[in-house]
């Protein structure tokens, strides 16, 4: 028999149990057979109740994002897989020592049995290896939407020289978007313009700074609006 309903109490200690000394649901790398048992579970088993299963699952969730890219066979259904019949006892504490299959290495060791050697050359490989595949994943780039107001200093002020004196401001991780004229009174008009900032790349402060230092044109700058990407 393999695993039957998962989400009874029977069914969370026939997991626990299949658990007990191991650290997938087969192998020592998460698969498909693993994909298939966590879609079963309605939730994370109790941790006090069925510590191994509780365990496994929040390791199986980790990979949550790269289970299509697990191998083995993904039509197989959970019940596919657990223990023949015979090779389960609900009570682990009065089964039968026998021997560890080769297969089924812990990596996350035993505080009651002595690690030897292979296991823990094998735990210690495939740790690196996740933690490598982690660290090599793109991190996302933070950027801001930035719309500032750029004053001059009266009504007769070129604003189109303002203008593009303030686009001719090149960085790297600064794109400059859409501007308007925009009606302070007495004829005079600001530049009300929009940009697109790396965060870690471009200080809005300095960027306001230089700004400023046209002061042919400028008088002051404002920053109105500001929204992460």
């Amino acid at each position: 028999m393999g695993f039957t309903d998962l989400v009874s109490n029977a069914g969370a200690t026939m997991l626990n149990s299949w658990l007990t000394t191991r650290s997938y649901i087969t192998g020592y790398a998460p698969s498909q057979a693993d994909v298939a048992v966590f879609k079963a579970l309605s939730s994370a088993p109790d941790s006090e109740k069925f510590p191994h299963a509780s365990r496994w699952y929040n390791h199986i969730a980790t990979f949550e994002s790269e289970f299509a890219t697990l191998p083995g066979d993904a039509s197989k259904s959970f019940e596919a897989y657990g223990p023949e019949a015979g090779d389960l006892t609900l009570n682990p504490a009065k089964a039968p020592e026998k021997a560890e299959d080769d297969d089924d290495v812990d990596l996350f060791g035993s505080d009651d049995e002595e690690e030897d050697a292979e296991a823990v050359r094998i735990r210690e490989e495939r740790l690196a290896a996740y933690r490598e595949k982690k660290a090599a994943k793109p991190k996302t780039i933070a950027k801001s939407v930035v719309t500032m107001d750029v004053k001059p200093w009266d009504d007769e002020t070129d604003m189109a020289a303002l203008e593009a004196a303030v686009r001719g401001i090149e960085k790297d991780g600064l794109v400059w978007g859409a501007s308007k004229l925009a009606a302070v009174g007495f004829g005079i008009k600001k530049l009300q313009i929009n940009l697109v900032v790396e965060d870690e790349k471009i200080s809005t402060s300095d960027l306001q700074e230089e700004i400023e230092g046209f002061e042919d044109y400028v008088q002051s700058t404002d920053v109105v609006a500001m929204q992460k990407l």
